[in-house]
C-alpha cells in the first residue's frame, strides 16, 4: 500500500466555527463501513476569529489537541491499524454532535433545541462523551430538568430534544445501542389550545396590520391550516388548480416530512394576490424572529382580541372551526396531515367543551 499521508484541516461552518478535521491521502479504507475514506471530523472546533484571550488559548490547546490525534493516526496507519474509526465513534464530544443537531434544524423549533442544548450543557458542566450517554445518564437529566423553574411541558420538551439527539447518534453508528428507548419520558400536562372564533377571526380581516405580509400568512394559514414553516417555504409552483378539483397545494410538511396534497379554498389564493414564477415564494418577507411576534402581538391586540395568540395558534384555529362548522374528524385528520388520530382528536375534545359551554348559557330563575 502507497505511503498515506495525514493532514490535519479546517472547514468553516456556521456561527464563525471552522470544524477541524483528518485529510488522508491517498484514501484508507475505513473499519466501521467497509469502505474508503479521504476524511476524519474530529468533533472539534475553533473560532474563525477570537477576539478574547481566553479564546485565544482555547483554539490553541484545540489545534494541540487535534494534532496529536492525527500524529497518533499517521502513527496507527504506519503500523497498519485502521480499526481507530470504531473508537472514534464512541469518543464524540456528545454536545458537540447536539450542536451539529441544532444546525440542521430551522425556524422555531431551533429555538427549543437551543434552549435544550444549555440545559444539557449546565447538567454535564460542558463534558460530555457519547460513552457517557446510558439509562442513568437520561434518568438523571430528566430530574435535573425538573427540578429547574420551568413548565412541565418545557421540560418535556427539552428532554424530548435530548432523545432525538440520542436517537439520531445511534443511526450514525457513534452509539452500539439507543438508551432513550428504555427510558420513559416526562409526562405532559393538558394545555389548553388557543384559537380563535369566527367573529374573532372577521375582527382580525377587518383590522390592518404592519406589516401586512403578516396579515396574509395568518388569514392564509386559519383558511389552509399550514403551519408557519409551511407557509415560509412555500412557492408559487405549488399552488395548482384542476377544474374538477379547484386549488390545491403539493408538498412536504417541514415537520414530519410527509408528502401531502392539500386543497385549499379560492379566497386562500386570492389573498396572496398576482400569481409570480413557480420558484418564488408566495411571502418572501415572511422570516421567523422576535420582530414579528412582537408585531403579531399588537395586531392582535389592535383588534380587540385578549387572547394570548402565537402564529400556531391560527392552525388550531382551522381544526376547531372546522369540526365546529361540520367537517368530520378522519377528514380533518387529512386537511392537517396528522399521521395518527389521537393526535386530531385533541380537537374533538376542544369542540365539545365548547357544546358544554353553549347549553350553559341558558339561564332560569328557579
Amino acid at each position: 500500500m502507497k505511503a498515506v499521508k495525514v493532514t490535519l484541516r479546517e472547514k468553516k461552518i456556521s456561527d464563525g466555527r471552522k470544524s477541524l478535521y483528518l485529510d488522508f491521502y491517498p484514501a484508507i479504507p475505513n473499519a466501521d463501513t467497509g469502505k474508503e475514506t479521504r476524511r476524519e471530523f474530529l468533533g472539534l472546533y475553533i473560532l474563525e476569529r477570537p477576539r478574547t484571550e481566553v479564546e485565544k488559548q482555547t483554539n490553541k490547546e484545540t489545534k494541540i489537541l487535534a494534532e496529536n490525534i492525527r500524529a497518533q493516526r499517521q502513527l496507527s496507519i504506519q503500523s497498519g491499524n485502521f480499526g481507530f474509526f470504531e473508537q472514534k465513534k464512541q469518543n464524540v464530544d456528545f454536545l458537540a454532535f447536539f450542536r451539529d443537531c441544532i444546525e440542521d434544524r430551522k425556524g422555531s423549533n431551533q429555538s427549543n433545541w437551543l434552549s435544550a442544548y444549555k440545559y444539557l450543557e449546565e447538567f454535564t458542566e460542558g463534558q460530555c462523551k457519547m460513552t457517557d450517554i446510558t439509562e442513568d445518564f437520561l434518568e438523571e437529566f430528566k430530574e435535573f430538568l425538573l427540578d429547574q423553574d420551568l413548565a412541565i411541558n418545557s421540560c418535556v420538551s427539552y428532554y424530548n430534544k435530548i432523545a432525538a439527539a440520542v436517537k439520531e447518534a445511534f443511526h450514525k453508528k457513534h452509539l452500539t445501542q439507543n438508551p432513550a428507548l428504555r427510558v420513559k419520558g416526562i409526562k405532559p400536562e393538558d394545555t389548553q389550545r388557543e384559537f380563535l372564533t369566527l367573529e374573532e377571526v372577521q375582527l382580525l380581516v377587518d383590522t390592518d396590520c404592519d406589516p401586512p405580509s403578516l396579515k396574509q400568512a395568518a388569514v392564509f394559514a386559519i383558511l389552509t391550516g399550514l403551519r408557519w414553516s409551511d407557509i415560509q417555504n412555500l412557492t408559487w409552483g405549488q399552488i395548482q388548480y384542476t377544474e374538477s378539483s379547484g386549488y390545491f397545494i403539493r408538498f412536504t410538511q417541514q415537520k414530519t416530512k410527509g408528502k401531502e396534497t392539500l386543497p385549499i379554498p379560492d379566497d386562500a389564493v386570492k389573498l396572496l394576490g398576482e400569481a409570480k414564477a413557480n420558484d418564488a415564494m408566495i411571502l418572501p418577507d415572511m422570516k421567523y424572529s422576535a420582530w414579528n411576534n412582537l408585531k403579531l402581538k399588537q395586531w392582535i391586540m389592535q383588534a380587540g382580541i385578549s387572547k394570548e395568540i402565537t402564529f400556531h395558534c391560527f392552525r388550531h384555529t382551522f381544526a376547531t372551526l372546522q369540526l365546529t362548522l361540520g367537517t368530520d374528524i378522519y377528514t380533518l385528520k387529512d386537511l392537517l396531515g396528522h399521521k395518527a388520530i389521537k393526535n386530531t382528536q385533541i380537537y374533538g375534545k376542544i369542540v365539545d367543551q365548547k357544546k358544554v359551554d353553549a347549553a350553559n348559557r341558558i339561564k332560569l330563575k328557579m
